[in-house]
């Protein structure tokens, strides 16, 4: 099938965009069955904002559990569960599991 470029209109600015032949065979590719709704700055907008509240990156401070240096970690730490500085983390990645 041949693809030709589109004109389509975004739902969010409601600015014309290109649907191209190449991003159409791409969506053919994958099996996509709807074609773009939004132009790629809104798209990129909306992306930004996950669920329509903006996605902030959780760093906590805490202490490793096995060496007890202070460090940062991208979650919020669970009670009762241990948390690791890099390097521990690390080394218990690589060290043979003993159960």
């Amino acid at each position: 099938m041949e693809y030709q470029d589109r004109v389509l209109k975004c739902i969010d600015c409601g600015a014309e965009f290109v649907f191209t032949a190449g991003e159409q065979l791409f969506y053919a590719d994958k099996g996509f069955r709807n074609e773009p709704k939004r132009c790629k700055p809104c798209k990129s907008k909306r992306n930004q904002s996950v669920g329509g509240h903006s996605f902030q990156r959780t760093e906590t401070t805490t202490v490793c559990s096995q060496c007890g240096k202070e460090t940062t970690v991208p979650f919020k730490p669970t009670q009762g569960r241990p948390v690791y500085c890099r390097e521990c983390f690390q080394q218990r990645r690589t060290a043979p599991s003993t159960a």
